[in-house]
């Protein structure tokens, strides 16, 4: 485990409207690559056989390459677009500065992106549980510069949303461990679990 950075003070608070622009970008930035390369697959060995520059059986590998990418970005897709719930949980609840996050070396990989295990201090709350934190489009690389301290929003023992300064990458945050996530959830009020239900950080009953 890393040892967690000494704190340091809060930069500039980030707009909320912008975190969602920029989080769309990226999602359809991601899109536009991957269609990219797609289209490449398909469009590389017909024009090469059309061509005669290249005709080999090889060539078929290429659209079968292609039909697995697509099936897969759509899989993707489907489980990672929930850029609904970040706009939810950022409307409802406001960004407070965290300035030490620790992370565990070891990562998870999932079909929602990379799950980073960290500990979030510094809210005056506390003894800060361990949470997983998965990026909200998918993406899976880690934000290094969250380990200076990052923008939190949310009720953790429902959830909730990190922010990175200067990138303004967000990642949605749990409790690690089922047991005590459970148990915090037991111990809200009726307040907080409205708040958190009109977030999308808990399914409304009825």
């Amino acid at each position: 485990m890393t040892a967690p950075p000494r704190a340091t003070a809060p930069p500039v608070p980030v707009d909320i409207d912008r975190v969602l622009r920029r989080a769309t970008r990226r999602l359809l930035g991601d899109l536009a690559l991957r269609l990219a390369i797609i289209a490449t697959l398909v469009a590389v060995p017909t024009v090469l056989t059309r061509t005669g520059t290249w005709d080999s059986p090889a060539l078929s590998l290429f659209p079968v390459a292609a039909v697995f990418l697509a099936l897969f970005t759509c899989y993707r897709f489907v489980f990672n677009v929930r850029l609904g719930k970040l706009r939810a949980v950022l409307r409802n609840y406001p960004l407070e500065f965290r300035p030490r996050v620790a992370r565990k070396e070891a990562d998870t990989w999932t079909k929602y992106g990379t799950s980073f295990t960290l500990k979030i201090s510094g809210g005056g709350q506390g003894p800060a549980p361990w949470v997983r934190a998965v990026n909200v489009i998918g993406r899976r690389r880690w934000p290094k510069e969250a380990e200076n301290g990052a923008w939190v929003a949310g009720d953790l023992a429902f959830g909730g949303v990190l922010v990175v300064p200067g990138t303004e990458e967000a990642l949605f945050l749990e409790i690690a461990k089922r047991d005590k996530a459970a148990r915090a959830r037991g111990e809200a009020g009726p307040e907080r679990r409205a708040r958190a239900e009109q977030a999308g950080l808990v399914r409304k009953c009825g």
